[in-house]
Order: C-alpha cells, then structure tokens, then sequence
C-alpha cells in the first residue's frame, strides 16, 4: 500500500507520481523525499541511494531522479495519537 507520509492516507497504486503532483487528501507534495523508499533519517543525506543529490527540504517536490514511491507510510507518518503521549509526558512529570 502506498500512502501519503503527512496523512497516511492511501494513493492509488496505478498513479505515476510526477513532481507536481499532490496528496488529493492533505494537498502535500508526492514527489518527495519522506515519500520515497530510500528515506532515512539514519543515513548521510538521510537518503540509502548514495548517487543522489542533497535535497534540503525532505516533505517539499524535488526533481530527484531517483525518486521510487514507499509502500506504507511506515516511520514517516505523522503520529496520530501525539497529543494523547504528551498529555501521558506531562502526567509522569507533573509536580
């Protein structure tokens, strides 16, 4: 399953993704790097492929070329229950 990495929401797998081209659910750009299968925060320039160029802003459209959609949002997906786990934070740790 392929799906946005800021809503999670399903793209439809026949969908080529072109630069331009936006999440029909939260209008974020497609064509980029949290959205791509060599994403990785761990790793120099946060990107597994080692021919690609830097790319400063990982969720905005890029023109890498090799760009190749995720299948599931997997770790870069917004975390839906955060404020649930700040409000546990701010139990443990109240006076």
């Amino acid at each position: 399953m392929r799906a946005c990495f800021r809503c999670g929401q399903e793209i439809a797998a026949d969908q080529m993704i072109l630069r331009e081209d936006e999440c029909p659910h939260c209008s974020s750009d497609l064509h980029c790097c949290r959205n791509c299968r060599f994403h990785d925060p761990a790793v120099s320039n946060q990107c597994r492929e080692p021919q690609a160029d830097w790319v400063a802003e990982k969720d905005k459209a890029n023109f890498c070329e090799f760009f190749v959609f995720a299948d599931g949002p997997g770790p870069r997906a917004v975390a839906r229950d955060a404020p649930s786990a700040r409000e546990r934070f701010n139990k443990l740790f109240r006076d």
